[in-house]
């Protein structure tokens, strides 16, 4: 690992940017006498020209720059840890206004530059293995937060270079925040946003088949991954416990419907835990699941976390269970372990700061 230093950026109470309606900018531009086009040129300084401050904005009137500076915040995170694997996976733990804390994950494999982001502070789905959800969810993320951390994670790729690829998968369940989570993705894919085709996104979801359908009537081609982990409702009711709500047959139905309504084809994504749901038997029972359905799995071999019981299954056991999938004809990949050195698996430095911040603060 390559420590990047703890970053604690200037504290602000100004209110964001971002969190502004474009009615609200303009009238605060009119009583500057300013035109409307300012609103344009100054969103484009942060979404195109990676500027952290409105000193930067140089096409601007030095006194409209700094007016922007006395009312509002370019961007209202701080960067609070910022960390660097061998593998050139970046980790960001981002401080918001209201003191909590978040995390997102820039992986590069040139040429594809893919952001992991967050929807919620926290996450109430209370998945058995993740460290995201061990303390609950304590609220949604505003779109501006969403699309702060894809400006974040953009601003760390070399000059010229861009965001390709944004993966929903950190923190929180977005299709529990799914109105926000769109208005941020808009803004991302404008061509005078971030510019990132609704193709190249993915948000991944624990199975919510009402906001699965809402999602197909957005109209939007992102790719729709669902979190299964089990074959059957008794075992993916023990590792997902809202399952008991929603069970497999409804959220399969959904994706069903997804992917009539969208024609993309959908991920399912299944960690594996050894012992627990990475048997032949398993295997077989989700072969015969999703046996028919265009269909994609993506397994994903448990990364320890401190605190949890469960570990990574074998070599031999993830060979078998692979092996079963395909010769039912179902497409297959593994995810690749990126960052694991830095715990690039959501959840795990926030807790490690907050645990860290306890201590240091505890009277001797």
């Amino acid at each position: 690992m390559e420590p990047v230093f703890p970053i604690v950026a200037q504290k602000s109470a100004l209110p964001g940017l971002f969190e502004q309606s474009p009615v609200d900018l303009r009238a605060w531009l009119d009583e500057r006498k300013q035109p409307p086009m300012r609103i344009k040129q100054v969103r484009r300084w942060i979404l195109e020209g990676r500027a952290e401050s409105f000193e930067q904005m140089s096409d601007l009137p030095k006194g409209l720059r700094a007016d922007l500076a006395d009312c509002f915040a370019p961007l209202t995170t701080r960067i609070e840890r910022h960390l660097k694997a061998e593998d050139d996976t970046h980790k960001l733990l981002l401080r918001l206004a209201d003191e909590r804390m978040i995390e997102c994950v820039l992986i590069q494999e040139p040429p594809r530059r893919t952001a992991c982001i967050s929807t919620q502070v926290g996450c109430g789905m209370g998945c058995v293995f993740c460290a995201s959800g061990l303390n609950g969810v304590a609220r949604n993320l505003t779109a501006a937060e969403i699309l702060e951390q894809l400006v974040r994670l953009r601003n760390l790729t070399p000059p010229g270079e861009r965001l390709t690829h944004v993966v929903v998968m950190g923190m929180g369940e977005p299709l529990a925040n799914l109105e926000n989570l769109l208005e941020a993705l808009e803004i991302a894919g404008d061509k005078d946003g971030l510019g990132i085709g609704a193709r190249h996104i993915t948000i991944s979801t624990v199975g919510l088949p009402a906001k699965m359908r809402r999602l197909a009537e957005a109209g939007k081609q992102y790719h729709l991954a669902v979190s299964l982990h089990a074959p059957n409702d008794r075992l993916r009711t023990r590792i997902v416990p809202t399952n008991e709500q929603t069970g497999i047959d409804a959220i399969l139905e959904a994706a069903d419907a997804y992917f009539e309504k969208t024609g993309r084809q959908v991920t399912y994504e299944y960690v594996l835990l050894g012992g627990l749901n990475d048997s032949a038997h398993e295997a077989h029972e989700l072969a015969t699941l999703l046996q028919g359905r265009k269909a994609h799995i993506n397994l994903i071999p448990f990364n320890d976390v401190e605190g949890l019981p469960y570990r990574r299954p074998t070599t031999d056991g993830l060979a078998e269970f692979i092996g079963v999938l395909k010769q039912s004809g179902l497409s297959v990949k593994v995810r690749k372990r990126k960052g694991s050195e830095i715990d690039a698996a959501c959840g795990q430095l926030r807790r490690t700061v907050e645990a860290q911040s306890v201590l240091a603060n505890r009277t001797p």
